[in-house]
């Protein structure tokens, strides 16, 4: 798998382009590292942590930003099998968190509290995958 771990500043460019005045949901697909690679100097940079501790902390420290913006997780699930997909994409955590709009989200990326804590998220991620979506209505049908 390819590290993605920040967006690219091309991706950054489209996703602020969109429109920003309706409720966004932003799927979460998280692979660990073994080891969180915190930066030399950092507080826990000799701390041993897994990139599943490191995470947590992310979480910590984010959770009272995103309750702040109005944000939730709406859906958490444990990864299981590839059914259709590139069988080497196996994900450690995986969840939907709802913004209010697109302005919150980038409230939030903005926050000093968050680029704080947003090292542990970078220490801790092997890859992932951030995707933007719009709600839609659920139904009984695929299409």
């Amino acid at each position: 798998m390819t590290g993605y771990i920040d967006p690219d500043r091309a991706q950054f460019e489209a996703f602020k382009a969109l429109d920003r005045d309706h409720p966004i949901e932003m799927l979460n697909l998280v692979k660990f590292r073994d080891r969180a690679l915190y930066p030399e100097g950092q507080a826990l940079a000799n701390a041993g942590l897994s990139g599943a501790e490191a995470y947590r902390n992310y979480g910590r420290d984010t959770a009272p930003i995103i309750a702040r913006l109005g944000a939730s997780i709406v859906w958490r699930g444990t990864f299981q099998s590839v059914l259709i997909g590139p069988g080497d994409e196996v994900w450690d955590e995986m969840f939907i968190a709802r913004y209010p709009n697109a302005h919150a989200f980038l409230e939030m990326v903005t926050d000093p509290a968050y680029r704080q804590a947003v090292i542990h998220r970078q220490a801790a991620v092997e890859t992932s995958r951030l995707i933007r979506t719009k709600p839609g209505t659920g139904g009984t049908s695929f299409g």
